[in-house]
């Protein structure tokens, strides 16, 4: 009896193993067949502010260049300027009053600044086109904490599109800094300007350059290799589309932006 009961465990046992592994696998293959590349999309959003404090400052500029999971860019983006409110403004500090004016931004908002509103219903009309029918794209960009502040609080249509996972470039580069220096070291430069445009497309090609650069066996390239693939994505930027069409976003005689 002891011996009956006792195969009748180990058979038990086996059943259940074979069928956890089996719906393990069928889960895998679910979720593959769910995972379509429209619901892979990556929305990339940079804004401009008038300074960080959320209850005081405003958003001035945001952009938006949406690619798929691969990186590659499904379209050249959308860039609008916002006119803050007179208080927002008068809230600006020195150094960001000075960044905003020497990169033509308060310029711009003075001259062709949309009302906040406006510039939220253009954005969630173009983040649309790229949605999948059913789902939300994930929020992509550099430091995105701050400016997911920013767009909850002042733009929440759009963010009501948008899954709650984001992408963060920052959090490879501080692991570069730790674990692969080279990489961190040659990683491509910036000139951007501070102009949400140009940031956020600097912010696609730093991403693509640490996928290339660290999901490799430690540890990792050499400062060669890491220089030299910093060349390549530079030299296959979208930024050089805009150039080629003598639309510069960057001024890459200026000396680089420092990377915070």
């Amino acid at each position: 009896m002891i011996l009956v009961v006792s195969r009748l465990r180990e058979d038990v046992g086996l059943w259940v193993r074979k069928n956890i592994r089996k719906g393990t696998k069928m889960a895998e293959a679910k979720e593959d067949l769910t995972f379509t590349p429209e619901e892979s999309r990556l929305i990339w959003i940079d804004c401009e502010m008038t300074g960080l404090d959320i209850f005081h400052d405003e958003l001035c500029e945001v952009s938006v260049v949406p690619t798929d999971f691969n990186l590659k860019v499904l379209d050249d983006g959308i860039d609008l300027v916002i006119k803050p409110s007179d208080a927002a403004v008068n809230h600006m500090n020195d150094f960001v009053r000075n960044m905003h004016t020497s990169s033509g931004l308060v310029d711009e908002w003075n001259k062709n600044g949309l009302p906040l509103e406006e510039a939220q219903k253009q954005i969630v009309e173009y983040v649309k086109r790229f949605l999948p029918e059913r789902g939300k794209a994930h929020l992509a960009g550099n430091s995105v904490g701050s400016d997911k502040k920013f767009l909850d609080r002042y733009m929440p249509d759009l963010m009501a599109n948008l899954h709650y996972r984001v992408i963060d470039v920052s959090t490879l580069k501080e692991i570069s800094r730790r674990l692969y220096p080279d990489v961190y070291r040659n990683k491509p430069a910036k000139h951007g300007g501070h102009r949400a445009l140009a940031d956020i497309i600097e912010s696609i090609d730093e991403l693509r350059y640490y996928r290339d650069m660290m999901f490799v066996p430690a540890p990792g390239p050499s400062e060669a290799q890491a220089k030299a693939g910093a060349q390549h994505i530079e030299s296959t930027s979208l930024l050089r589309d805009y150039e080629r069409r003598g639309e510069a976003l960057e001024d890459v005689n200026s000396a680089e932006k420092r990377d915070y």
